[in-house]
């Protein structure tokens, strides 16, 4: 058999949440599975370390899709060229765009849809295009494949898709996510805040993630605490107003630290040595920074929404996202009470054991299989 990757999200040093799963997934998935060819289509030259097995062709179909026009022009126009030209018989997209052109089956990984419950968020265009095709590509999927149960519900109420087409595979977490010795943590808070203890939030700088309101609690918290330190980790994709409002109307911004991005050993020093993490972006599909903070020993606090408690379990404080004094609650609380911190590390590493890319590999593969069964 002959399967087709969408495998545009596959960019050297610049992998996020979308394209971890892809990398993770796929390289497990054509190792497993040599029986069959997989080809790999790209939007621009790549990297060798993205070409996994023997079994895989790499092929670059211009233009890079770097706009929506150019979304279009990549899975309408050139994607079902590419697809007859290399006899595909099943198309594999790990970040839910597929093509409305073509009658080869499709599988589209749709990890949330944040955008039809906040388009504000987003610039128009990306909105308009997201809210317009996206409820297209759930029709046109043979299979739909996302990363928790209330991605999966939220699916089905917002585009009536029947709950049997759509299969739940929960992300992994990278086996560089472990628990950091003492020495260890106290270098990388002597890097970061100078020996302070800090909270530390993980994720692009994105208006979901919220920020504003991060950066509201944590100036309230720091009126008490002189010493605590907040350290966010991630890249600026959209530092939108809200995001700079906060910024400047901060009374201890001298005790935030922006890292930008980080490659994966940095991060997970970074994690591994905060007193917390602090997640409470709005709307989440799945929230890898959890996992990974969990599987580390970091106690949580999370927002009490989405799929993040199904995530998290008892292995978190949940907090209000909404409200910049609930976080700020949740944050007092983990930084007085030091059992509970204790308890909430235990209880994440043991949760995390259920997060592997092993799982998430055969989940997807199995989904895969239903999809071909049923073409039949």
């Amino acid at each position: 058999m002959r399967i087709a990757v969408n495998t545009r999200l596959l960019l050297p040093g610049k992998l996020e949440g979308i394209g971890w799963f892809a990398h993770e997934s796929l390289k497990r998935i054509t190792a497993a599975h040599p029986e069959h060819q997989f080809i790999y289509f790209f939007d621009r030259p790549y990297a060798a370390q993205f070409v996994h097995s023997p079994n895989v062709t790499p092929v670059v179909i211009p233009p890079p899709t770097r706009h929506p026009i150019l979304y279009r022009i990549w899975f309408d126009l050139m994607l079902p060229r590419a697809l007859r030209k290399h006899r595909a018989d099943a198309f594999l997209s790990p970040d839910g765009y597929l093509s409305l052109r073509t009658d080869v089956p499709q599988l589209a990984v749709m990890h949330d849809l944040n955008f039809e419950h906040f388009p504000e968020d987003l610039p128009r265009a990306y909105s308009r295009f997201y809210r317009t095709f996206f409820p297209r590509f759930a029709e046109k999927a043979a299979r739909i494949v996302t990363v928790s149960q209330f991605s999966k519900q939220d699916i089905v109420s917002t585009y009536g898709i029947a709950p049997e087409k759509i299969d739940v595979v929960y992300n992994g977490i990278g086996s560089v996510f472990v628990p950091l010795a003492e020495a260890g943590k106290e270098a990388v808070r002597q890097q970061h805040t100078g020996g302070l203890p800090y909270f530390v939030c993980v994720g692009s700088l994105h208006p979901r993630k919220n920020i504003a309101r991060l950066l509201e609690a944590f100036d309230q918290f720091a009126e008490k605490r002189n010493d605590a330190r907040l350290v966010i980790v991630g890249e600026a994709f959209w530092w939108d107003d809200r995001m700079k409002a906060a910024w400047k109307k901060m009374r201890h911004a001298d005790k935030v630290t922006f890292t930008g991005r980080l490659e994966q050993t940095q991060l997970h020093n970074t994690l591994a040595s905060a007193l917390a993490l602090v997640f409470v972006s709005y709307f989440e599909g799945f929230g890898i920074p959890v996992a990974e903070a969990m599987k580390c020993g970091v106690p949580v606090i999370a927002a009490n929404s989405t799929s993040l408690p199904e995530v998290a379990g008892d292995a978190a404080v949940y907090c209000d996202p909404f409200s910049a004094e609930s976080i700020c609650a949740a944050m007092e609380l983990l930084w007085t009470d030091g059992d509970l911190r204790n308890k909430l590390a235990a209880t994440g590493i043991a949760r995390a054991a259920n997060y592997t890319w092993d799982r998430t590999a055969q989940g997807l593969w199995r989904s895969m299989e239903k999809m071909l069964l049923e073409q039949r």
